[in-house]
């Protein structure tokens, strides 16, 4: 920050101030150069002090071209009718974050029953190529459900992030789309996942394993054969849970075909560190850029 503490300003009007300065005005000169050298700093560091652009904060993200201009268009799903978990302004932020790192997508909110009224009718979703709930939860009031998974079938993308699960659980037609419905979870647990498909976009970089501290979701079956298991356990969580810390086979993260369009969950994200973590969002950006390419 820049003041004005100790700078004097003379008032060229004024004979006896601009007298003061030497008699010459070689003074008065050198204070209007600092003057004025002193306002093009203050004008360069106009901006926020708190919230740096994103390419300031990641350089990764210099030249990422604006969101408006970007191939992809997602339209992120953060609205409850159950449950509210509070990571989920860290949740809004990562995908954003994401979309800016990677310059292929830009992104569009959609966070109250008016907005899903609004924005998730069959002619707002032409102009958006992929929906995320992030966090979810209970009946979201979709204005035409059949024709939300009709447009998922048609070569769309749809990504669900932890309680996406604990979504529509009177829809088996929307289960059926994800792959998987949360059926309970125990105390949050340190976990250490099994990384299942290194090739895959999704598990590039995470190495044969990983540990995570987060809350586990025990689904209501394990889908292992119907859907891609991106990550697993092959110990249960020490939860609390009866079971827990034995041998175990619990689906974590997977992707699937839906029609012709490209699903993507993670039973990941109860937590604000989890959204945070560089493993988790490498692990997004992979799955996303999966979704989206044909």
């Amino acid at each position: 920050m820049f003041g004005l503490k100790g700078l004097q300003v003379i008032d060229a009007t004024n004979p006896q101030s601009a007298a003061r300065e030497h008699g010459n005005g070689v003074g008065l000169m050198r204070r209007a150069v600092c003057v004025g050298l002193w306002l093009l700093l203050a004008i360069a560091c106009t901006g926020s002090p708190t919230q740096p652009t994103a390419a300031a904060a990641n350089p990764a993200v210099t030249g990422a071209s604006p969101a408006s201009a970007r191939a992809f268009t997602m339209l992120v799903v953060t609205y409850t009718t159950g449950f509210r978990h509070s990571s989920i302004p860290v949740a809004e932020s990562t995908i954003v974050a994401i979309g800016d790192r990677t310059g292929l997508f830009g992104v569009r909110f959609c966070r109250t029953a008016d907005d899903v009224a609004r924005l998730m009718t069959a002619d707002a979703l032409t102009h958006v190529n992929a929906v995320f709930f992030a966090n979810t939860t209970g009946d979201l009031g979709l204005p035409d459900l059949d024709g939300f998974l009709g447009w998922i079938r048609s070569g769309a993308v749809f990504l669900g992030a932890h309680s996406a699960s604990d979504t529509y659980h009177t829809e088996p037609r929307y289960l059926d789309m994800l792959g998987g419905e949360f059926l309970m979870h125990g105390n949050h647990a340190q976990v250490d996942l099994v990384v299942e498909r290194p090739d895959h976009p999704a598990d590039l970089g995470l190495g044969p394993r990983f540990q995570i501290l987060d809350e586990i979701y025990h689904f209501t079956d394990n889908n292992r054969g119907r859907v891609d298991t991106l990550l697993s356990l092959d110990r249960a969580p020490a939860d609390g849970l009866p079971g827990e810390n034995q041998p175990t086979d619990m689906p974590i993260s997977w992707a699937k075909t839906y029609g012709a369009g490209r699903v993507f969950y993670t039973a990941l994200g109860h937590r604000e560190e989890v959204w945070q973590d560089a493993r988790f969002q490498n692990h997004l950006a992979g799955a996303i850029r999966w979704t989206l390419s044909r």
